[in-house]
């Protein structure tokens, strides 16, 4: 009997045991979906002062709650800005670190983190801020309160230089042979007329040959550009007019081909040859050409060396009809010269892609030298 009590309680034991397995391995954490925090800003009006691009001292903290998702989770908090009205199509967003609640910036930080949105320098502009919450990309991220902020954002334009076999290998100099950066994120581009078997080219940093942007291979076109490489960069063999892109955040260089613009006409060189005209690039969208013209000509500019798109000046109930200054690209008159000289015309129209759609009306300027 007593053997047999012994085996019963053992028995027991190890039931009990696995029942106490069972209950544990059978316990599930489950989550709630998320309960997003709060967000908060110490403002929500800010005038970004250029004066103090060196200054590190914060002019925003953001601060928000923690997320609640029914047990101790590891979440992922991101600070996401978007313009007003892009409906968080194209965010601005910062992974900030584990355990963060707050992220505060310095002036020249913020003003970049702005400006990757695309607005506009010294206009105050709506911004949205907010902080999403996630903790695995099987669960559905939740989203804090948003905060409409008005900020006023300051360009930090900056320039790139170009030189090479187009250019006689000068020492660059005048923005016409530049590539831009309007806000200041690392893009740079221009347009740059590459002659007939004269492709190679360096991009410098200053008006100086103490560094250079080059390459390591020597493919063609290039794609890669290397900080003091040592081979020159290569773009595409076909002479043109190209819009030249230098990333310097991914190292790339990229090449398309761009529309380009012409005087034409008895004012200038005759109705069969072309004046051609250089593109500024100096974010304002001008072509400019220095050129003798003729008192008894008139002239036009035109697109591409093609008569498909060429400007004048507009005929009546036309549009720009009477603006001054504005020229007509579908119905037009010759643009008529009122004295000889030399002159500096200028005719407004941004890079684009060849064979992009035409403005239909834009503006000029004629100042004789």
């Amino acid at each position: 009997m007593k053997k047999v009590l012994s085996k019963f309680i053992a028995l027991s034991s190890i039931g009990l045991l696995m029942l106490s397995a069972c209950k544990k391995d059978g316990t599930l954490v489950t989550s709630n979906g998320g309960k997003a925090g709060s967000l908060t800003a110490s403002s929500t009006t800010l005038m970004l002062d250029k004066t103090k691009l060196t200054d590190t001292s914060k002019v925003i903290k953001f601060s928000f709650t923690s997320a609640d998702y029914g047990f101790s989770a590891a979440v992922t908090n991101t600070l996401q800005i978007d313009a007003a009205g892009d409906n968080w199509a194209k965010p601005t967003s910062v992974t900030l670190g584990n355990k963060v609640s707050s992220q505060g910036y310095s002036t020249v930080d913020f003003n970049n983190l702005v400006l990757k949105l695309n607005l506009p320098a010294g206009v105050a502009s709506t911004v949205n801020v907010r902080i999403m919450h996630s903790i695995s990309s099987g669960v559905a991220p939740v989203y804090s309160n948003v905060l409409a902020l008005s900020v006023t954002p300051f360009n930090l334009t900056s320039w790139l230089y170009i030189t090479g076999a187009s250019f006689g290998w000068q020492n660059p100099g005048p923005q016409e042979d530049s590539l831009i950066s309007v806000t200041g994120n690392g893009v740079y581009t221009g347009i740059v007329n590459f002659t007939d078997g004269n492709n190679q080219f360096l991009v410098l940093p200053a008006k100086n040959w103490n560094n250079k942007y080059a390459t390591t291979g020597n493919s063609t076109p290039s794609t890669t550009i290397t900080y003091n490489a040592s081979n020159n960069l290569n773009a595409p063999t076909a002479a043109g007019w190209y819009i030249v892109t230098v990333d310097l955040n991914a190292n790339t260089v990229s090449f398309a081909l761009a529309d380009f613009y012409s005087i034409i006409g008895d004012a200038a060189q005759g109705w069969g040859t072309d004046v051609p005209m250089k593109y500024v690039n100096d974010g304002n969208g001008n072509w400019v050409a220095t050129t003798a013209l003729v008192s008894t000509g008139s002239f036009k500019v035109r697109r591409n060396d093609d008569w498909s798109n060429s400007w004048g000046i507009p005929k009546a109930g036309s549009a720009g009809a009477g603006v001054p200054l504005t020229l007509n690209n579908t119905s037009n008159d010759n643009i008529s010269i009122a004295s000889s000289g030399n002159y500096v015309v200028t005719f407004n129209a941004p890079a684009t892609a060849f064979g992009s759609p035409a403005l239909v009306t834009t503006t000029y300027t004629l100042t004789k030298q």
